[in-house]
């Protein structure tokens, strides 16, 4: 294979997460014209993002778990047909039912699921020594898309309307992820090494000392901790900056410097990882968003809250990328799409859970303290298990003392 292949590799596959995302934001941006069109209140138009994201994080799992078998050209192939069949689908359907169907069967589980997970665990195995930073860039494609597709997406829903914008965003998605999803056709060759033992080959049957399924469950019960604490300002800034007194527009520009942050701290995260590994760089990104959390209950000034808003983004962005390291670290590569897309699939909960609680304690405070507070809470819980997870690893590493050989003090 040759040597420029692997950067080909990692800008199609980035590529192809930006295009994937689209989904997403549509189901985000349709939620008032749907509402109207089906005759339906929010709640019931906000039920294809949800079911969107469920199966979104479900079918990783899967497509994941589909990866490891066959390599990622089958699942990158099924997302490129099923994702634009989903949008086509969405555009015709004439009840909220038969849309949230396409949107989080066809859209979701079997289309955009194979453009997260299962690319994130592809492009690490094309990378060795700076694969940290190839994670990073790879999925800061998520963020991407969050900068890129929604002022596209509302400029031509206000033009032509929702149903023919989502016709067009098929035809796009068709005519652009075909051909990149077959530039993925040559699969990794794993190196036996790796394969068996994660490249922890002093632990590799019980990493850090523990099961490989209680490691699996501290991964995932630390991505819905972080995720609970980053939905706090994530999907809530816009009520907040409304009830400090500025206009809801301030909150969308809050946002947007969030996202866009984000993608610059994904890939500083990744670069990092490969200097001080995932654990110490989860444990940092996870120290400076609690911090910064801290920093929003008490800002006040349009300055403060833009500031925090850059900094929340600098400090959330690389803590995700980081699980996906943490799994290639200390388990076998041959596993790597289902349990990279498990570790994902909590943080999508995570943040699915934490939007819920975050407006949930406000309408029962009338104020979001005890929100910023209960987000605080549980950041310190991921806090908690990366640094035990961190300390297991530092024992590990650590030759034990021999024994009448006089130890340095």
């Amino acid at each position: 294979m040759p040597a420029w292949y692997p950067v080909t590799r990692l800008i199609v596959a980035l590529m192809l997460m930006t295009l994937g995302g689209s989904a997403m934001y549509a189901s985000v941006l349709v939620l008032e014209p749907a509402a109207l069109e089906f005759g339906v209140g929010r709640g019931a138009a906000s039920l294809p993002y949800a079911l969107f994201m469920l199966g979104f994080g479900v079918g990783g799992v899967v497509m994941g778990r589909v990866s490891d078998r066959t390599g990622i050209l089958l699942p990158a192939l099924a997302g490129s047909l099923f994702l634009p069949a989903g949008l086509l689908a969405a555009a015709d359907a004439q009840s909220i039912v038969t849309f949230c169907l396409a949107m989080s069967g066809l859209c979701g589980f079997l289309g955009a699921a194979s453009t997260f997970a299962p690319l994130v665990s592809d492009i690490s195995h094309w990378f060795h020594d700076r694969r940290g930073l190839a994670v990073g860039v790879v999925i800061s494609g998520n963020y991407l898309a969050g900068a890129v597709w929604p002022t596209i997406l509302q400029h031509y829903f206000d033009l032509q309307g929702w149903r023919e914008t989502f016709q067009a965003l098929a035809m796009l998605n068709l005519a652009c992820m075909l051909p990149l999803a077959l530039c993925l056709y040559p699969r990794p060759v794993l190196d036996e090494v790796e394969h068996d033992t994660a490249g922890a080959p002093r632990y590799a049957a019980r990493p850090l000392g523990l099961s490989r399924t209680q490691l699996q469950c501290l991964v995932c019960a630390a991505g819905v901790g972080c995720c609970i604490a980053m939905a706090m300002p994530q999907v809530h800034i816009v009520p907040y900056a409304l009830d400090k007194g500025f206009a809801a527009q301030r909150g969308a520009e809050m946002l947007a410097l969030m996202l866009g942050f984000g993608v610059v701290s994904r890939v500083i995260s990744g670069w990092l990882s490969d200097r001080i590994g995932g654990l110490r760089t989860l444990l940092l990104g996870s120290t400076l968003q609690a911090l910064v959390l801290v920093w929003f209950m008490f800002a006040d000034s349009l300055v403060m809250l833009y500031a925090a808003a850059v900094a929340f983004g600098l400090a959330q962005g690389g803590i995700v990328p980081s699980y996906a390291i943490i799994v290639r670290t200390f388990f076998p590569a041959g596993q790597a799409g289902w349990r990279i897309g498990v570790a994902l699939l909590s943080t999508l909960c995570g943040m699915a859970v934490g939007s819920y609680m975050a407006g949930a304690l406000y309408d029962l405070t009338g104020s979001y303290t005890a929100s910023y507070v209960n987000a605080i809470a549980f950041n310190l819980l991921n806090m908690a298990i990366a640094a035990g997870l961190l300390r297991k690893a530092i024992r590990l590493m650590t030759p034990p003392p021999v024994i009448g050989v006089p130890q340095p003090a």
